[in-house]
């Protein structure tokens, strides 16, 4: 474990990102929201459970921007997102755009208006995804996967959902076997979500160890990356902590409602 520990990537995503800095109160790198509407479901989901304007939210000299962190912006439409990126590229300029997407909208045009496209896949089968958001797009998806890693950088990123997504995890490596990253996320748990927190395994949700054993499995599959904030921690831990200790630590995974700490600037 050790060893694997050591070889850990952040996620491309999280460059330039306070959390994996000394940075005592870390704020995530700026985004653009577009809509906190979606096409999906998903059991886990926090945009549900927070109220966000569009707009963009961050400092003026950013050097990367997420669009976006609440909602699927796809459901605003191909010309508009295409819209928008150029725009913050006209306003910003040699500055780094992320999507984040569910990829069930995602086409070659919008793709090449982006440095790196994140494709959320939670479940490895049609049936699994079916249950974690209710409609049946798996098979695009997957096509979509396939199709952006063929022409930007892609991240497929997944929540660990134990006792919920355990069996699909394999599934969804070996789909992002063509892709850059598996950028493989701890759960956050929402009191609002109920169905979820009636399904999930909370004891493996909230373990250090388990997440890090997940995340070793999957390494012999697809290229794993974990959070830069989680790996920052982590390595502190253990300046202090013995591996076997750390092994044994628990996070705590419920959370306060979502928000924004960044200050909002403008919509375009």
């Amino acid at each position: 474990m050790m060893d694997f520990i050591k070889s850990l990537r952040h996620p491309l995503h999280c460059e330039h990102c306070e959390g994996i800095s000394e940075v005592e109160i870390p704020r995530h790198h700026p985004s653009y929201e577009i809509t906190q509407r979606c096409n999906l479901d998903c059991i886990f989901c926090y945009s549900r459970v927070a109220k966000v304007e569009p707009g963009y939210y961050g400092d003026l000299r950013p050097k990367a921007i997420t669009i976006s962190q609440f909602g699927e912006p796809l459901v605003a439409g191909e010309s508009e997102v295409i819209r928008i990126a150029k725009t913050l590229r006209e306003i910003f300029g040699n500055v780094r755009l992320d999507l984040q997407t569910n990829g069930v909208l995602l086409t070659e045009k919008i793709c090449r208006e982006f440095d790196i496209v994140m494709i959320s896949l939670d479940a490895g089968s049609r049936e699994g995804y079916l249950r974690i958001t209710k409609r049946d797009f798996f098979d695009r998806v997957v096509e979509n996967i396939r199709m952006s890693s063929g022409i930007t950088y892609t991240a497929v990123r997944t929540v660990f959902l134990p006792g919920v997504n355990d069996a699909e995890l394999k599934g969804i490596a070996e789909i992002a076997g063509c892709a850059e990253e598996l950028f493989l996320q701890p759960v956050s748990l929402y009191s609002e979500n109920r169905e979820l927190l009636e399904r999930i395994d909370v004891e493996r949700a909230e373990s250090i160890g388990e997440f890090l054993k997940t995340a070793e499995m999957l390494s012999e599959l697809a290229e794993v990356r974990i959070p830069g904030c989680f790996i920052f921690n982590l390595k502190r831990a253990l300046k202090t902590f013995t591996l076997e200790e750390v092994m044994l630590f628990h996070r705590n995974a419920f959370a306060e409602k979502p928000r924004i700490e960044r200050e909002w600037r403008f919509r375009v």
